[in-house]
């Protein structure tokens, strides 16, 4: 097993065009993610001078390339759960942003030629108990209910064998909206067209310190290959674990990082592989320490799950990768001892609602806490807060929300082992 993203691994590395990092520009961006890239390309098609600074030597080589390759709509929490708690409109909105965040990426790939075998077959959340099937059920119900615009659809246990060749499931509710797309790839084009409409990439320019110029939004950007003075900032760096926690700790304490570990398979052919996932769609378990999976193009099967509450490192994804082995084995047998080629981990920058959070805060642009389903609202929120910073505060989806501490949470996450420990307990008791 080769420990390193597959994305990354079979995709060409982007080179930025050599520059010294410039004096001032009018936005600098800390991170070169999708959404970093996304916010770069948005700013300079407008005219604006923008540098984007990444830590690393590669860009998009932290969670925007190290995820299972799932483009998809639906909320990370339970819709009912979510309206609840904010009321329906707003519940309702928030939903429809992961539409719109999918449209985003739809509509980028087509505008700037990106060839990343972007495709909408939709999502599938598969229910491995009765019980979970009946919450899958109330869910659609809820969603037509309150008069979302959701286009999913509840699949038996007879309908998903259909598709998916494995006995573990009593069902599914399809998402007919949500994408796939090779992750690699689409942050090459990302990164090609944000600079070829004028923006400036520059990698191994970990930005260590942070500095507020007057009352407005200038600031200067200490990196580790300069200064930069900006007219705005936008912090578009996730669950990081560059620049430690200075500039950078109010937002530390409100993201907890936690990994989120893939295995590949070495290529099925074309038959084997339709033969064990027809639809081509992304599949997810509902499970609380659940598995998610897919087909790439070259009929490669992506597996992946949290399969250890741990940080990525090169020991704990060699170990997570034997525990979804053994996940693989069991939900599809048929494939014996099949070669694993991949094996990888990532940070899920994960916030305490596992809703995202966007906006400013002295003077600072901010988009980050994806929570799990970032590749599309990472792209999108990029889009929405280049505009935010032209002057629609509107164009933020998630405008407005409180986002307090976690308690007892000021750097490392020492309390993953009894997060864990506490879910594997919620899955086995549901």
């Amino acid at each position: 097993m080769k420990l390193d993203s597959y994305w990354t691994d079979s995709a060409p590395a982007f080179v930025p065009e050599a520059r010294e990092l410039p004096a001032q520009v009018d936005v600098a961006i800390v991170g070169g993610g999708f959404t970093g890239l996304s916010a770069a390309l948005a700013l300079a098609r407008r005219g604006a001078s923008v540098a984007v600074l990444e830590a690393g030597t590669r860009v998009a080589a932290e969670a925007s390339g190290r995820n299972g390759g799932h483009v998809n709509n639906g909320l990370a929490v339970d819709y009912a759960d979510v309206a609840a708690k904010v009321g329906v409109e707003r519940a309702r909105g928030w939903y429809h942003a992961y539409d719109a965040a999918v449209d985003t990426v739809d509509r980028l790939v087509r505008e700037e030629g990106i060839d990343c075998d972007f495709m909408r077959h939709g999502k599938l959340k598969l229910a491995t108990r009765a019980n979970q099937m009946a919450a899958l059920e109330n869910s659609a119900r809820r969603l037509i209910d309150d008069g979302v615009d959701c286009d999913v659809e509840i699949l038996d246990a007879a309908r998903v064998r259909a598709e998916v060749q494995s006995d573990r499931f009593h069902g599914g509710l399809l998402y007919k909206r949500s994408g796939q797309m090779h992750m690699g790839r689409f942050a090459h084009g990302l990164a090609t067209a944000a600079q070829r409409n004028g923006a400036q990439v520059h990698t191994g320019a970990e930005v260590s310190r942070i500095e507020r110029v007057g009352q407005g939004h200038a600031h200067r950007l200490h990196t580790a290959r300069g200064t930069v003075a900006a007219q705005q900032v936008l912090l578009a760096t996730g669950a990081t674990r560059h620049g430690g926690y200075g500039s950078f700790g109010w937002l530390r304490r409100r993201i907890v990082p936690i990994g989120s570990f893939i295995v590949v398979t070495e290529p099925l052919g074309e038959q084997r592989a339709l033969a064990l996932l027809a639809g081509r769609r992304t599949y997810t378990t509902i499970a609380n320490i659940h598995h998610y999976f897919r087909l790439t193009a070259d009929h490669r099967l992506v597996f992946g799950g949290r399969a250890r509450f741990a940080i990525s490192s090169p020991q704990s994804d060699a170990a997570s990768g034997e525990i979804l082995r053994a996940g693989l084995a069991e939900t599809f047998p048929q494939l014996g001892k099949v070669r694993l080629d991949y094996c990888w981990g990532g940070l899920v920058d994960m916030t305490q609602d596992r809703l995202p959070h966007a906006g400013e805060r002295d003077g600072l642009y901010y988009a980050m806490g994806y929570s799990g389903h970032g590749t599309q609202m990472s792209v999108h929120m990029g889009q929405r807060m280049a505009a935010v910073m032209g002057g629609d505060a509107g164009a933020n989806p998630w405008q407005g929300r409180d986002w307090p501490a976690i308690p007892g949470h000021f750097g490392p996450p020492w309390f993953l082992p009894a997060v864990g420990f506490y879910y594997r307990l919620k899955d086995r008791l549901a």
